[in-house]
């Protein structure tokens, strides 16, 4: 089995351990602390604004294009976020795995509890933005944990895969920032889906949608925003859960597969 709860559970108390060291190793011996996690979303979004707000000339329905772009740069975080600090677990843990026996898969499972902080955290200031700019929530925040569900999934399943690659092949830790990046402005993190739409031809518009991404980030917004963002197409929607839980599947299998040599290769 890929996902073996049973032991997971048996070794809960590493899982702990490791989840409140990441925290604290995080944070340790920085002048501002928790302060980072709200600076570093609040830049970026005024970085998009100002470059995709006024000079690209693109709107945002309804609310500033800052608290539009925050809204986006909230999903792109936790799903960097995790996919970061899963893809480099193992490597970072060399001696952990090399010379304790413990499922393999805590390690990966520890780092979510960080991202879920760090969310939590810049959440209450998207809802101090909201209150500011006198953006009400809807009903469609209660979708809130839905679309974060599926894009921890999206971003687990790709880290599963590349933590297990990158302990045989050091250069996943150098490919994957690269393909982030370009992950993200092939997202509509700073931008809206439909700015995509009346911007590109027809006939590149499935391509884009291909992209999980498009439809999970605009939900978030959507849930966020309510009736300041478009709604999510729910067609579009079903696929990207289906593509968010085969690709965490599919990462949980390759990751259990390559797990016996581990602490032989690292």
């Amino acid at each position: 089995a890929a996902l073996n709860l049973r032991e997971i559970w048996q070794f809960r108390d590493l899982l702990t351990t490791l989840a409140s060291r990441d925290v604290k190793l995080r944070y340790r011996q920085t002048s501002l602390g928790v302060i980072w996690v709200l600076l570093q979303p609040l830049m970026a979004a005024g970085i998009f604004s100002f470059v995709f707000g006024r000079v690209a000339g693109l709107k945002s329905p309804g609310v500033p294009y800052f608290v539009f772009t925050y809204a986006g740069m909230l999903g792109w975080g936790a799903f960097s976020g995790t996919l970061s600090k899963t893809s480099s677990c193992l490597v970072g843990n060399a001696q952990l795995v090399s010379k304790v026996f413990f499922p393999r898969l805590v390690l990966p499972i520890s780092t979510v509890f960080s991202t879920l902080i760090d969310f939590g955290i810049a959440l209450l200031m998207m809802f101090a933005l909201m209150i500011i700019n006198g953006v009400h929530p809807s009903f469609a925040l209660l979708t809130l944990p839905f679309w974060m569900l599926l894009m921890l999934m999206l971003a687990m399943g790709i880290g599963l895969l590349a933590s297990a690659m990158m302990v045989s092949y050091r250069d996943v830790s150098y490919i994957l920032p690269v393909l982030t990046s370009f992950l993200m402005y092939g997202s509509p993190v700073a931008y809206s889906v439909t700015s995509v739409m009346t911007k590109l031809p027809v006939k590149y518009h499935f391509f884009y949608m291909l992209n999980p991404l498009a439809s999970l980030l605009e939900g978030l917004r959507w849930s966020l925003l309510g009736s300041h963002a478009a709604p999510p197409n729910w067609g579009w929607t079903l696929y990207a859960a289906v593509a968010a839980v085969t690709v965490f599947i599919w990462g949980a299998f390759g990751f259990k597969k390559m797990e016996r040599k581990f602490a032989d290769v690292i």
